[in-house]
């Protein structure tokens, strides 16, 4: 066991997913009750999330001021506040694996809302909400997505969606593509494979659900990055949702659907020696450490996980090997910059904003919190207004620069964080700055159309 101050690494236990004992709710219910009592008496994450100012405001209101005296079907009201960012246990928390308490909060309330899903008591609605496949399969078909896009703006359409599918109806919402990202992409030059002593020198594209049905675009500044450092690069045969939006519901089994899809696909890429590039922070992630967990014996998974990267995280390493263009032609100006959760708890270093920093005449205000979106999270009426006071800090710090001067452009490596983000500049009126996703800031300081 280790002892406490102890300079070891954190470590993370598999997800015993398949384990029937997993979905016992007395046995869930006293490691909540363990881990509960150690937050209580530490209370160095109340500013993270909800979870937290939900179980102290539970303790100190309690007829004990201490934990034995919380109901413990009020654990569930802690539960229903945590989003899986993971900030608790990367970032916070002393108590994680290998201390000797061993205290894992995000999987535990992960674990706690697999049996939630199981006994049937998350709604028809949320697990729509969390189904990316079904809705993206209208993008791309004509005047359908230019119908359902009006439509999805009028009050009263909006109305109907926060009555019947609880998604409030102030939240900003992504307009589907009018072509899909992995129908639309272009092709790769024919570049010579150079690889260096960290990275591959060919790169394989997971799309993502967001950038394919929702913001192409920022798939296609990718690909035109890789192309101008003469990078090839193909796009991935076929995919499915990373699962990301499955596993905040605690619904397992449909992670297992997307992963039984996606890795046979991409573990081919891994073995002819591609870098597998996803633009979403929440997918890589999926990739890099939620599936690897839930299947640690599986060695396609483990190969995926050593192939997945960040793009930012390739960039730069291609920068070390000397193999990346530094010829910047055009300023940006002021940016703010905010690195979302599941960037941070990846691991991999301020990578975006290496390369921001890189571009003349270029100044970057960046800002490490969370936006508060946090998925499907923050656009759900019960949860919006929430969300947004979770961002207010994120909204007042990108608000100006250090000397006081208003941002160019704000930016995001979550595009959902982003509009989150631009969303707070309106309502709180902070102004309005440019929103940009950093690979399209790159691809216009490099002056490439």
């Amino acid at each position: 066991m280790a002892r406490e101050g102890s300079l070891e690494a954190p470590t993370r236990h598999p997800i015993d997913w398949k384990n029937p004992e997993y979905y016992n709710e007395e046995a869930t219910l006293h490691e909540m009750e363990r881990i509960f009592d150690i937050c209580h008496g530490c209370r160095r994450c109340v500013s993270l999330c909800g979870s937290f100012p939900t179980l102290f405001d539970l303790v100190d209101e309690g007829p004990t001021g201490e934990l034995d005296g919380v109901d413990k079907k009020d654990f569930w009201k802690v539960v229903d506040q945590c989003y899986l960012c993971d900030l608790c246990y990367l970032t916070k928390c002393p108590y994680v694996p290998p201390h000797e308490f061993n205290l894992d909060f995000p999987h535990t309330m992960l674990r706690a809302k697999a049996i939630k899903f199981k006994k049937g008591e998350v709604s028809a609605s949320e697990k729509f909400l969390a189904s990316t496949d079904t809705h993206g399969s209208f993008a791309g078909i004509p005047i359908v997505v230019q119908t359902i896009n009006a439509v999805n703006k009028t009050q009263v359409a909006r109305q109907v969606m926060q009555s019947t599918l609880g998604i409030d109806a102030k939240a900003w919402l992504p307009s589907l593509a009018t072509k899909k990202f992995r129908s639309s992409a272009s092709k790769s030059q024919d570049f010579e494979v150079i690889h260096g002593s960290k990275t591959p020198g060919k790169v394989a594209i997971f799309s993502t659900c967001y950038v394919n049905y929702n913001e192409p675009g920022i798939g296609h500044d990718l690909l035109k990055i890789l192309d101008h450092n003469e990078i090839p690069f193909v796009l991935v045969d076929k995919e499915k949702c990373c699962g990301m939006p499955k596993l905040e519901l605690g619904d397992l089994e449909s992670v297992d659907h997307s992963k039984q899809a996606n890795i046979p696909v991409l573990a081919k890429y891994a073995q002819e020696g591609y870098a597998i590039l996803s633009a979403v922070p929440s997918c890589t992630l999926m990739f890099k450490q939620e599936i690897p967990l839930m299947y640690p014996e599986d060695s396609d998974v483990q190969l995926v996980k050593k192939h997945m990267w960040d793009p930012f995280e390739y960039l730069m390493a291609r920068k070390r090997d000397g193999l990346l263009k530094t010829e910047f032609t055009q300023k940006l100006g002021n940016v703010s910059y905010q690195i979302p959760c599941h960037g941070r708890v990846q691991n991999i270093g301020k990578k975006t904003e290496e390369m921001l920093k890189m571009i003349p005449e270029t100044t970057i205000n960046t800002i490490e919190r969370c936006s508060g979106h946090a998925g499907t999270f923050g656009v759900k009426k019960a949860y919006h207004e929430q969300a947004m006071n979770i961002g207010k800090p994120v909204f007042k710090a990108m608000s100006a620069m250090k000397d006081g001067s208003k941002p160019d452009f704000i930016s995001s490596d979550c595009p959902l964080g982003g509009h989150h983000i631009a969303q707070g500049f309106e309502v709180n009126q902070l102004g309005s700055p440019e929103l940009q996703h950093p690979l399209t800031l790159v691809r216009m300081a490099y002056g490439i159309k």
